[in-house]
């Protein structure tokens, strides 16, 4: 099965599954589902950081700070994170991801969905899956920071990143 096959549930403002799709249909039609965002940090507390491979169906070539993807049909969120960060760092026998906050990403554009936040402590040699992930690196806050303004970054991944930075200040972190 291909990933725009992938069935989605698909959710209303209040994150209710009101109906399901292929993920593919749910792209073209801007439909909303769900997706998990999951930062990875090494036994150093460095980012994994990645450059999107150009054959994803959303944001092709794009940096992230984040592992993840969308929560399958009748997926549990947290389920998800644990497969999605296995997938792409190439991995298995992560501790759960630890659930931070939820928020709805919307740009105003058609691509909106509820996005939850975790992060996850990976001491573990990575091998991330050449089909995701084209560059990759554990890099220092410091170097993300420096970073941001230089390179062209998933939208997504950087609103969650924002907000992961707000959350932290706030002490909640």
């Amino acid at each position: 099965m291909s990933a725009a096959d992938e069935i989605l549930d698909i959710v209303d403002e209040n994150d209710r599954v009101i109906g399901r799709s292929p993920r593919g249909e749910a792209y073209a039609a801007g439909l909303r589902h769900r997706c998990v965002f999951v930062q990875a940090r090494d036994a150093d507390g460095r980012v994994f950081v990645h450059r999107r491979t150009p054959t994803k169906l959303v944001f092709p070539s794009l940096h992230d700070m984040f592992v993840g993807g969308v929560v399958g049909a009748g997926e549990a969120y947290d389920d998800a994170a644990l497969r999605e960060a296995e997938e792409e760092l190439g991995v298995s026998g992560l501790p759960r991801p630890e659930f931070l906050f939820k928020f709805l990403y919307d740009d105003g554009a058609g691509r909106s969905w509820w996005s939850a936040v975790y992060e996850v402590h990976c001491e573990l040699p990575v091998n991330p899956q050449v089909e995701e992930v084209a560059w990759h690196d554990f890099l220092p806050e410091e170097e993300v920071e420096r970073r941001l303004p230089e390179w062209e970054w998933v939208p997504d991944g950087l609103a969650a990143y924002e907000r992961l930075r707000a959350y932290r200040a706030e002490g909640r972190a």
